[in-house]
Formats: C-alpha cells, structure tokens, sequence
C-alpha cells in the first residue's frame, strides 16, 4: 500500500485546521453563512471533529477540522487523522498558520489515516486526501509513511503467511528496492557459522530457522539493527495458554520495526552504513524442541541455562547481538516485543528504552516528543545483575519471581551487546484499541523517534 500525498494540480477544498478557543474568528473569517452552518450542526472544534461548509451551488466550498483544546491534545495524537476520516471525498489544501510541528503532525497523521490492511478482505477505501502544504518535506513525510506502513503489513500478516521464509523475503524485496545487500544463515548453518541459540528456538518448526543479514551503504558512520524476528511463538514446551497466543504473529513486531526503520533510512538517503541483523525462528512444538532445564552455548561463548522456553526471544536475540558487537558499530540498537512486564509498566502506547548513554537517551527522548512516537526511558539496573545467575550456568534465561522482567531482559540482552552505545527498545508492536491515525493491530513504535534522533547521535 503506498500512501502519498494527492497531486497539487486542479482545485483543492479549502480546509480550516482549528482550536476550540480559535473557532470564533475562523467562522468570522468564512461569513456569516458559516457561522450559522457550523452552529446548526453544534461543531465545537472537538478533537477530530470534521465539518463540511456547502456553498450556494451545494457544493462543498470548505472545511473545518477540529484540534481539541489542551487537554485533548495531551491525551491524544493525531486529530487531522480523525478529520480526514470523518471528511467526503476531495482533495483538501490546509489553510491556516499552523506551527511547524503541528503541520508535520497534521501531514503525517492524515497520511496514516489512508492505512488499510486488504490482504485478505475488502477494506472501506480512505477518500479524503491531501495536497502536500507549502513549508513540509513532503518526500521525508512520505518516506516515514512508507516505512510505518512496511511495519504495519508485516506485523499484522498471519504467521502461517508471515513465517521466517517469508520474512526473509520481505527484507531481499527491501534490499532490492534499495540497492541493499542481503545474505541469510539458515538452518543447520546456523550451528556450522556460530548461531547455535538461534537454531536451538527454532529447530522444531518447518520453516527453518535462519539470521538474515542486510547491508547498504558506503560512507558514514555505522548503525547497525537488530530486530526479533520470531514470527510466531507457542510459548515451545513450556506452551502458552490459548489467551496469551492469540497475538503471537506479532511476535516478530521487532524485526518489522527494524525493516520500518531501515526504509525510511535508506529512501531518504542518509549518509550512513546501515546493517540489519534479524534472526527469524519460528518457536514451535515437537520432539525437536529445547526443553526446560537445557543448556545452550552462546556465540559468545556464555552459557545459558533454559528454566522456561517461551523465553526465547532474548536467546535469539543474544546470538545476533554478539555478531554485531564484532563489527564494532558506532551505534547499536535493538528492538524486540521481548516482555509482558514492559507492558504491565507502561501500558501499549508507550515504548521503553534502554541505554547507558545520557546524551543518546535525552536526544532520542525529545526526538519522540517532536514526532509523536512516545517512549520512555528504563533502567539498566546494575543490583539486577544477580538475578541472571543461576549457578548452573552463566545465565539464566528467565529468571523467577517475575519482578523487574523487562529490566532483567535487557540486562541478558546487554551481556551480549557489549557496547558503549547500545540502545535496545522493548515495544508491544500492536495498537489494542483503534485511534486516530492508528487503526487496531500492528504499528511501529520508537522508529520515527529514533530515525528523527539519528542525526543528533552519529553526528550527520
């Protein structure tokens, strides 16, 4: 699905973005006739709230398109996204003075409002468009867009059509859109080159396990990605209940976002070496499967003692983690839908973020404010540590009692990365409730801040 804006050639609907506090003069500006019209059908400027002035003809001869007051406006995102879904077809031209942010906002959110996933049934098309308004980069709006749609398709296809071949695919389909390199490890390889955690979570499925392994560029400073790619995950011998697996093909929401990420990097031309690491496992059920009280021997060398097998993601992710350590990167970043704990400490709408690096952290964090993809800072909290230790072995994939289970995730996790700029993302990859511009089901999160924070953090 590609989502752009409309071509500014022809006549375009003259469209008011307003607050409530502002909508006096916005009517006094249209006439009276609007005036009497937006009061006849009790518009109030509400969040997303959209209102369609006829002319004398009948025809429409402009639009009003609610901001919310304040309080709305800190409790959501993206109202010109409710505006353009509740608006008839046109093409609609924003008028106003609206300050930088909030015109890239109202652009992005009107773009993302046209999302529709119509691999399997008809969806009601979106009718409403946009023309690019003076004073937006237009082509960068369109390429984040792009990205988040790229995330969106991958994370809400099911797993029997989304499985590790398939997403392999999608990033060979990726790379050659982009002039990208892609190389893959699969299956029994993956012991022979050095992956043996990646091969021991997926080994019981058909689709073979595999570490896929994009590059592009030639210049610059280097970042290199990894994202989990467990397309879908039953929990393996310590299986999930049915009500905790029903989401399980957005199990590989990481993997998704870290694809997202690399399109938006790479349409737009930054100047960097991106590498994206993605082991892509399936974690099944068979006789094949890893067993409670196993124990793997890392890539680097640690060994890890399996007291639960749907744990899995940090096991996968540490192989491919100890790859991109070797390379040295000037940035490392991992994303990962790693625990349920993140989600019981912030909620779906939030991403947790982890690093050691002040400056990373409070660049990325205003990065997120500009663009409207919330995260939130965690801790890697040292006294922690303890908990991963089982004594049997040097790890302990899935530490008991269940306290502070997104933290001690990333503190496995940064066993591995062993890096002084390491930044690793635990996110849901999944909007519960539909929102504006959001639809329900998958969505990328951390992404747009982190593309909006790359130039502040390797220096471009």
């Amino acid at each position: 699905m590609t989502l752009t804006f409309a071509s500014p050639d022809g006549p375009t609907i003259p469209l008011y973005p307003v607050r409530p506090c502002r909508l006096r003069k916005a009517l006094d500006t249209l006439g009276e006739r609007a005036a009497t019209w937006a009061k006849a059908q009790d518009f109030n400027a509400g969040f997303g709230a959209a209102l369609v002035i006829p002319g004398e003809d009948g025809a429409i001869a402009a639009a009003l398109g609610g901001l919310g007051d304040e309080t709305a406006r800190k409790r959501q995102r993206f109202a010109m996204a409710g505006v353009a879904s509740g608006l008839p077809a046109g093409r609609y031209a924003l008028q106003g003075n609206l300050e930088d942010g909030d015109l890239e906002e109202a652009c992005l959110g009107w773009l993302l409002s046209r999302y529709r996933f119509d691999r399997y049934a008809k969806q009601p098309p979106a009718v409403a468009e946009l023309v690019a308004p003076g004073g937006v980069d237009a082509a960068r709006i369109e390429a984040i867009v792009a990205g988040e749609v790229l995330t969106r398709d991958l994370i809400n296809t099911p797993a029997g059509d989304m499985g590790p071949a398939a997403l392999e695919q999608a990033a060979r389909d990726l790379a050659e859109a982009n002039g990208a390199r892609v190389e893959v490890t699969e299956g029994d390889d993956l012991l022979d080159q050095g992956f043996p955690m990646i091969h021991a979570v997926g080994r019981a499925a058909d689709d073979d396990p595999r570490l896929i392994d994009l590059r592009w560029g030639e210049e610059g400073p280097t970042l290199t990605l990894v994202g989990k790619g467990v397309c879908f995950d039953t929990g393996g011998l310590n299986i999930k209940p049915s009500s905790s697996m029903a989401l399980m093909k957005k199990d590989m929401g990481g993997a998704a976002t870290v694809l997202g990420l690399a399109s938006m990097i790479m349409t737009l031309g930054l100047p960097l070496r991106l590498r994206v690491l993605i082991p892509a496992v399936e974690n099944s059920i068979s006789d094949e499967a890893m067993r409670p009280g196993d124990i793997l021997t890392s890539r680097k060398g640690l060994t890890v003692e399996i007291n639960n097998t749907d744990a899995e993601g940090r096991l996968v992710l540490a192989d491919a983690l100890t790859l991109a350590v070797e390379e040295k990167p000037d940035l490392l970043v991992s994303m990962a839908t790693l625990t349920g704990a993140a989600r019981v400490a912030v909620g779906p709408d939030l991403a947790p973020f982890y690093t050691g690096d002040d400056d990373d952290a409070e660049a990325l964090a205003e990065a997120a404010v500009r663009v409207r993809d919330p995260v939130w800072r965690m801790p890697f909290h040292d006294p922690y540590e303890a908990m991963l230790e089982p004594g049997i072995a040097d790890l302990d994939n899935a530490p008991k009692g269940g306290f502070g289970g997104s933290i001690t995730a990333a503190l496995f996790l940064r066993r591995f990365a062993t890096h002084p700029r390491y930044l690793h993302f635990d996110i849901y990859g999944w909007t519960p409730n539909p929102a504006p511009g959001r639809p329900k089901g998958g969505v990328g999160q951390g992404a747009r801040a982190l593309f909006d924070a790359l130039p502040e953090i390797l220096d471009l």
